[in-house]
């Protein structure tokens, strides 16, 4: 009952977080300004709550309600003492006067060393600029120069389009507040604001804040580079499948001849000698089904989320919408796992049916707690906003709990009842055939780098641009490159799996079942060094909270870029199997 009434509630909560409409003003008007988060310019996922430095607070700090994606997000929006109204100028306006002590010096001084900037919200809108400046000469220079600087005025440009707003910049004052004297002293806080009319249409404003460069923009290099890629990748798939054809079609008319035993050359044998044992079930069935139940998940919530954004669900004004939509939408395609899963473990025959949904459920989930939980307990520790709330942590356990969790139970049930017998082209021999040995070339290792180096290399240069959206400041909006790419990334996956799989039963090795996950699976080692190259050589990320984050995370990413890409190369190897199987004519 509680999974009937709670599948409605979640589609609500992710329609509301993902559309939304613009406030409508009229003349004096209060326009609120919340004050979010500050954090190091290079570090963008360490951020604290804006109180936490000594500014201009009210006496009691009041926070607007979030959604869940700007939970996740870090976002802590408060209200301020900025007193903002639609179309009326303010000039030099007095905010208030901060004491500034010891402790309180020491707290600035560290936040513009590290360059830490500061996000405030008008509308929806981020505005954003720098705590303060530091002057700095060379080691050379003597006497050596550290002077650092509190801006302690900050200027509003609003532009509105009759009752809308359209755009909001701030600008720091051309004076300063020194932080090189002695404590303690007072600083005064005052702000402007200047609005503009534009001509400009309310409903561009998401392309204005596109275009909004208070960090720098890298992705001028991206239409090319991807075209690149494309026409190269498609040449290498035209060329396997091309290939792979001319030899399947030797194959059969060599091997369906109508011959006496005696005239078989032995190099004839190859993929048909094992017919007896190619569908011999693998070992650790329940895992390896939960593995392609969990993947099949997975490749659904990626093509939802891709697909949701191409149909503009997710603005960008929104915060953490993309997060939400991935959390609801894995608790509600969990069914997905579940049936899969048991379906296959079915098929497998099985019997081991509640450990196999139990494993189905935590394959995935119970990884995402763990790493979740360390890096959750290095923000909170440090008193980072990316920490969750401990309501917003309850929230996601129901979530799992009322939602996710029944619908795998739900899923393996039905698998289970509607699944029907693995129907194998040819019988399997009690007496497992012996194996040759192999060649080095066609060990397990070998194998892996060749399968997970060419779907890596479909990606490669994509995966720079979503590195930079989601460990940098870039916006990414072109969601229809990264549909083609998601395409493109599962044929190439297909490709290399059917290839290597071919070339593994030509040398009478029948153990393909594990070494298909493993064949495109193994593109997450190589996504993961990409991660390592990106924060040495390609970020300016430091410290121990930011580190954390980044390493957790692209380690969990990985291990869900496995059981994708795990499952693409399965279903692809069963599928080519099966054919060639069926079009042999076997004893």
């Amino acid at each position: 009952m509680k999974l009937i009434n709670s599948t409605p509630i979640c589609l609500l909560l992710l329609f509301v977080t993902c559309v939304h409409s613009m406030m409508s003003y009229k003349k004096s008007d209060k326009v609120e300004v919340f004050v979010n988060k500050v954090g190091p310019y290079f570090n963008p996922h360490e951020t604290y709550h804006y109180y936490s430095l000594p500014v201009c607070r009210p006496d009691k700090i009041e926070h607007k309600s979030l959604t869940l994606g700007e939970v996740l997000d870090g976002d802590r929006m408060a209200y301020s003492l900025y007193d903002v109204h639609f179309m009326e100028d303010v000039e030099n306006k007095a905010l208030c006067t901060v004491f500034i002590r010891d402790e309180e010096l020491e707290q600035l001084k560290e936040a513009v060393e590290e360059l830490y900037y500061s996000e405030l919200v008008v509308d929806d809108l981020p505005v954003r600029s720098f705590i303060g400046r530091l002057e700095e000469s060379s080691f050379l220079t003597v006497p050596h120069v550290h002077k650092l600087h509190l801006y302690n005025h900050l200027t509003f440009y609003i532009s509105y389009n009759r009752n809308k707003i359209v755009s909001v910049n701030a600008t720091v004052g051309s004076t300063s507040v020194s932080l090189n004297k002695e404590p303690p002293f007072n600083v005064d806080w005052t702000y402007s604001v200047v609005w503009k009319p534009s001509d400009i249409s309310p409903d561009k404003r998401l392309s204005l804040l596109k275009d909004y460069s208070f960090f720098p923009r890298t992705l001028e290099i991206h239409w090319l580079s991807i075209i690149n890629s494309v026409i190269l990748i498609s040449l290498l798939m035209a060329f396997i499948v091309v290939i792979l054809t001319r030899v399947l079609r030797s194959d059969f008319s060599r091997y369906n001849r109508v011959e006496d035993e005696e005239d078989l050359r032995d190099d004839d044998n190859g993929w048909k000698i094992i017919h007896a044992d190619v569908f011999r079930f693998p070992k650790a069935k329940s895992l390896f089904c939960s593995i392609i139940g969990v993947g099949t998940q997975l490749l659904a919530i990626g093509a939802g989320i891709i697909m949701m954004a191409l149909f503009g669900f997710f603005k960008t004004s929104r915060h953490g919408s993309i997060n939400t939509a991935a959390i609801l939408l894995y608790a509600l395609t969990s069914y997905i796992a579940g049936h899969v899963s048991s379906s296959y473990y079915r098929k497998f025959q099985g019997t081991r049916w509640v450990a196999n949904i139990i494993l189905t459920a935590s394959l995935f989930s119970v990884p995402c707690f763990l790493v979740w939980s360390c890096v959750n307990s290095v923000h909170w520790w440090n008193g980072s906003t990316q920490a969750l709330p401990f309501t917003t942590v309850i929230l996601l356990m129901l979530v799992w709990f009322l939602i996710g969790f029944p619908l795998t139970i739900i899923g393996g049930i039905m698998g289970k009842n509607t699944s029907a017998d693995f129907d194998a082209p040819c019988r399997t021999k009690n007496i497992m055939r012996e194996i040759p040995i192999q060649p080095w070339y066609r060990n397990m290792f070998c194998h892996m780098v060749f399968g997970g180096f060419l779907p890596f290399s479909a990606i490669s240069v994509e995966l720079y641009y979503i590195f930079a959206t989601v460990w940098g400041r870039e916006v990414y909006t072109l969601y229809g490159i990264l549909m083609l790419v998601f395409v493109l990334e599962l044929s190439v996956s297909a490709c290399v799996s059917v290839a290597l799989t071919y070339f593994q039963l030509s040398s009478e090795d029948y153990r393909w079942w594990w070494r298909s996950i493993f064949s495109a699976g193994s593109a997450s080692f190589f996504v993961f060094l990409y991660s390592v190259f990106f924060y040495v050589r390609r970020s300016n990320m430091s410290g121990t909270v930011q580190s954390v984050e980044f390493f957790g995370y692209s380690i969990l990413t990985c291990f869900a870029f496995f059981l994708s890409l795990g499952t693409v190369s399965f279903f692809a190897s069963l599928k080519f199997i099966r054919y060639i199987y069926v079009n042999l004519k076997t004893d």
